[in-house]
């Protein structure tokens, strides 16, 4: 018996040990493989990120994904996000990407939020100008100047600016705001051409905001008065003379006068 226990030990030993140089193999193996192609690193959020923060290296993580549902736009390494300014409000587990991130060259978050060929102008508001309090950042206004005309009490109202972004209201920029807030200022962003116009029409008079759709995006040129159009008379129409038939010659004759009676005798030549 006792032999025959050593044995079963010593086999037993032997298969563990095969075992283990098997697993050993394979693991090896699986670490010295190439990444599969089909994947691709990609950085997505772990947390969500706000409207005009700067990104964090601890918001977010790197996985991997298939090739084919990774944008164009994507990021692969941590690095090439962190300190980026999130142009748009990130839920956790979306992708970062290059269209939703702007990059930050200093000076603050809001200055990031601008369009290249834009300008920040703030507009100073009140409870009435600011659409009873439901304007908030994101949404899209149009700006009304009214002025006085000449120096009687007629005054005129004209749009002077449409569907500008609101990049701010007071010192917040946050747009996961839903209720009703009154502020002191709101901040647009606009073309430099329009900001003239609008540091022109706040000197002349007062201003009031619109509050826009957000999927009406259809400028339409301000109404302008047009000069009156006057019509050009109406050509006379001359109606055509009438067509003046003669009549055939009657064939010649004689009229004989007897008394009161009048005879008319035809003669043939």
């Amino acid at each position: 018996m006792g032999s025959r226990t050593f044995y079963l030990v010593l086999f037993s030993l032997l298969l563990g040990l095969g075992a283990s140089w098997m697993a050993n193999n394979w693991l090896n193996a699986r670490l010295s493989a190439a990444p599969d192609d089909q994947q691709r690193n990609v950085v997505v959020a772990t947390m969500e990120i706000p409207f005009g923060q700067a990104i964090e290296a601890q918001q977010v993580m790197v996985v991997r994904m298939p090739r084919g549902t990774v944008p164009d736009d994507a990021f692969d390494a941590v690095d090439q996000v962190a300190g980026k300014i999130a142009t748009f409000s990130m839920l956790r587990g979306d992708i970062v990407r290059g269209a939703r991130v702007a990059e930050h060259l200093g000076g603050s978050t809001l200055a990031s939020l601008i369009a290249k060929d834009k300008r920040a102008v703030s507009v100073r508001v009140d409870d009435v100008v600011g659409v009873g309090g439901f304007l908030l950042p994101g949404n899209r206004v149009d700006v009304l100047a009214t002025r006085r005309i000449g120096s009687g009490e007629e005054t005129e109202a004209k749009t002077i600016l449409q569907d500008l972004r609101v990049l701010a209201v007071d010192q917040t920029a946050s747009t996961d705001k839903t209720q009703p807030v009154v502020v002191r200022a709101v901040t647009l962003e606009m073309a430099p051409d329009e900001a003239e116009a609008l540091v022109k029409a706040m000197s002349e008079g007062r201003l009031q905001l619109a509050l826009r759709n957000p999927l009406d995006n259809d400028k339409r040129a301000a109404a302008e008065p047009q000069p009156l159009q006057v019509a050009a008379p109406a050509p006379v129409v001359v109606p055509p003379k009438p067509v003046q038939r003669q009549r055939a010659p009657a064939e010649p004759g004689v009229t004989i006068i007897r008394g009161t009676e009048v005879n008319v005798t035809k003669v043939r030549l």
